[in-house]
Formats: C-alpha cells, structure tokens, sequence
C-alpha cells in the first residue's frame, strides 16, 4: 500500500521548530521565515528577497524555498505577482520613515486635518514630462495629495510624477501601475524609504517660491539617484508667503 502525507497543506507555522522536530524542511523555512516577518524584518507592502537570495541564507533549494512561501500565501502572510513575493502581514514598518517626507509639505497624522492622496496613470504635466526624461504624451504613475485643516483652511495640494527609473527599480512603486485610477486612496508615505532599500541615494534640491497670485508658495521638489537618474518631481502648493529659498540634501542608499 502506498505511503500517503497526513496532511497535504500544513498550515502556517505558530511556533519555532525544534531542532529534533522531523517535519517538513519547507515547513521548518515558512517558520523562520515568518518569525523574521514578525520581527520586522519587512513592512507591509514590501518585497521579500529573491527565492536565490532566501535560499542561500535559510541553506535550501530554491524549491524548498518555494514551498515555504506557499504555505505563507495560503493563510494570506505574503502575496507574490509578477514582480516578485511582499509582505500582506499587519505589523509596523521595518525602518522608521525617512527623515525626508513623502510628498513634500505632507502633515503629521492629525485627526482634525482633511487629507486625501490618490494615484493616477496618465500623462504628466509638461514640466514633469521634460525634468524626467519623458517623451511628450507618455504616461506615467502621478500621485495628488490635497490636504486642510477641519474647517477648510491652511489648504495643501501636491502633485508627484515618477520617473520610468523608479516605477522600474522600486518595485512597491511599480505594483501601483495596475491599480492608479484616481478612485482609491494611496498612501506612498514610505515611497523615499522604498527607494533606499532598492539601493538608490536620493538627491533632492527643494526650490520655494511665493507665487504673484496670491498669498501662496510653491514648493518645487526634483530627487535624482546616485546616477543623476531622475526619480520625481513633486509641486506643492501652501497658503504661505515667505522668500525664495532653495536647499540641497543628501539621503544615502539603505544598507
């Protein structure tokens, strides 16, 4: 009589193996591995090392690795599409956010403020278009984030185009391709952090400036990568009035 499996889907790992355990090896990797995830060692919504990667580190093959992963995806921990596997586990960021906001002029949480961010793909302003290396009438992922205060005041807009370098190498950024219909909301809060663990330096040169219309200022922010490759460009407009002023910072590549 041929031998058969007690259970062909285990479920998803709740305690540590013991190393005296007899169970799968896959079995034993999903454990590790979820209790990295629930560590921290990756936020929500980012992506999980390669299956090469996670095989050299766990000493397994790539199919063992495969294995592992699924028995994650089966209880919803991780999910993968075309760009590779991410984290679906609730839990906080691995890093804190970076010290350089995303977009430009965004608040601190405030419950009494009116915020809303959405994404789109479609064609950017000209200026976008030209400081990104765009050809005329190319779309790309355009993020809008509009907030004020309770009753309306201290008014916030800003608008981000990315370039095709970042929706390429960042990948948390390009899984919103399929999805930048303007209907939903999209926090990119973290999208400066995305870009360092994808290795990139960010360069970013602010320039403010009073605009002649009105009692407002324009923020404009240009971030470029360690290659001088453009990233994005974000317009922020305040109810303010203040001098010009233009400042350079540097944030070095996560490592």
């Amino acid at each position: 009589m041929a031998r058969t499996t007690p259970q062909d889907h285990p479920t998803t790992p709740t305690r540590a193996p013991d190393p005296e355990d007899e169970g799968p090896l896959y079995w034993k990797v999903a454990t590790r591995l979820l209790g990295e995830l629930r560590a921290g060692a990756a936020g929500p919504g980012e992506r999980l090392p390669s299956e090469r990667q996670l095989a050299v580190r766990f000493g397994v093959s790539r199919e063992t690795v495969r294995q592992a992963l699924e028995v994650l995806r089966r209880d919803g921990l991780v999910a993968t599409d075309r760009r590779g596997s991410h984290v679906t586990l609730p839990g906080l960021p691995v890093e804190a956010p970076a010290t350089l906001t995303f977009p430009v002029g965004a608040r601190a949480a405030d419950p009494g403020a009116r915020d809303r961010a959405t994404v789109t793909w479609e064609t950017p302003p000209p200026e976008h278009a030209a400081a990104l290396g765009l050809a005329p009438l190319r779309p790309t992922l355009v993020h809008r984030y509009h907030s004020a205060a309770a009753d309306g005041s201290a008014l916030r807009t800003a608008v981000t185009s990315f370039s095709a370098v970042a929706l390429a190498e960042v990948e948390e950024l390009g899984r919103y391709r399929d999805r930048a219909d303007g209907s939903g909301a999209a926090q990119l809060r973290r999208a400066y952090d995305w870009m360092r663990r994808a290795g990139l330096t960010l360069h970013h040169r602010d320039s403010i400036t009073p605009l002649t219309d009105g009692p407002s200022v324009r923020v404009r922010r240009r971030v470029h990568d360690q290659y001088a490759r453009p990233l994005e460009i974000t317009d922020l407009i305040v109810d303010a009035q203040q001098d010009a002023l233009v400042y350079e910072f540097t944030l070095p590549a996560a490592v």
